[in-house]
């Protein structure tokens, strides 16, 4: 049975309706790929009034989304906050306390033997009903005004606790989009990224991939992060480690990157490791390109964390000036010895 009144004959479905007014919005005329048409619309530089800056962003962003691989939205190994399966629950609320985390990976020896992730809502219902537990043992008649944790036995481990949930796996390669389906798809938020070895090469939260398209999530709990490179006002610039490249060109106005590196490294860090050929220790200064120089502020056995960044002066600015022309004819007459111009 067709339900459409005589009023809707020869209209377009409700979904062409939608895609004729965000074309025409975008001034977009039959073209050949609606992808291309957005954005090349997008890109022009002339405002729309249809859409806010921010609309437009965020359109941009998701046409570019479709692009981004597993790792590039991921948080490095090094930056992995994780938890060793075999920790007491005070030791994990300790943990929980300080990594302004809700969910935490749980790995076995390494984290290249990852176990499951815990979360902080399990967490609590665990400690709640340990203590539900522990009054109803003591068999008290004075009704309590609340759970009291002084029962509760946090020296206990946490593979003891049985409150780890499962996680997800994903190589470096797989499309960001695709990990986001699939997290939708079984309710996971947490995935780690392991390598062709099996190793751990990162961690992608479902927020890590939402922040692609609306930009930084930040809650209550988050602190004001410094900026990536910043000047020091004495014609040097501090910089953290994990700065990429184009973002130190954009401040310091120098290209860091060849053919050589672009496919070794993306980050600051990792070009000063490259340039040292290991990780230099704090306190080091490594000669970089383009007459600067890189004092290591502070570094583990890992990984560089915090740098200065020093603009040497350059060979021509520290070469001796040339001799003064004299009034001397440089041809020689006999021998070496130059003879004065003639007047």
């Amino acid at each position: 049975m067709n339900d459409r009144s005589p009023s809707d004959a020869g209209q377009p479905p409700q979904g062409g309706r939608w895609r004729e007014r965000l074309l025409g919005a975008l001034r977009i005329r039959n073209a050949s790929s609606i992808r291309e048409g957005l954005a090349d619309a997008l890109s022009v530089t002339t405002p729309m009034a249809e859409f806010s800056p921010q609309e437009q962003a965020m359109l941009q962003n998701v046409l570019k989304l479709r692009n981004l691989r597993v790792d590039d939205v991921m948080v490095p190994r090094a930056d992995i906050v994780a938890i060793q399966g075999e920790v007491t629950l005070g030791e994990l609320l300790q943990v929980f306390r300080t990594a302004g985390h809700s969910r935490l990976p749980v790995y076995g020896e390494t984290l290249d033997d990852p176990r499951g992730m815990v979360h902080i809502r399990d967490f609590l219902d665990f400690l709640a009903a340990s203590a539900e537990g522990s009054r109803r043992r003591r068999r008290s008649n004075v009704p309590p005004s609340g759970p009291n944790l002084a029962g509760v036995d946090l020296s206990l481990p946490l593979s003891a606790a049985r409150i780890l949930r499962p996680v997800l796996y994903a190589p470096p390669t797989m499309p960001a989009l695709d990990l986001l389906a699939r997290m939708q798809a079984t309710r996971t938020h947490m995935a780690l990224v392991i390598d062709e070895y099996g190793g751990t090469d990162g961690l992608v939260s479902i927020e890590d991939i939402v922040e692609t398209v609306v930009g930084n999530i930040e809650d209550e709990h988050d602190d004001d992060e410094a900026p990536m490179i910043a000047e020091s006002g004495d014609g040097t610039f501090t910089a953290d480690a994990r700065a990429g490249l184009d973002e130190v060109f954009a401040t310091l106005g120098v290209t860091l990157e060849t053919e050589e590196l672009s496919e070794e490294v993306d980050t600051l860090g990792g070009l000063i490791i490259v340039l040292a050929g290991r990780v230099p220790a704090r306190g080091e200064v490594v000669p970089g390109p383009q007459a600067l120089e890189f004092e290591v502020l502070d570094a583990d056995a890992r990984r560089v964390k915090r740098v200065r960044i020093i603009r040497r002066a350059r060979d021509e600015d520290t070469d001796p000036p040339p001799p003064a022309m004299t009034d001397l004819d440089p041809r020689p007459v006999s021998g070496d010895e130059p003879r004065e111009r003639r007047a």
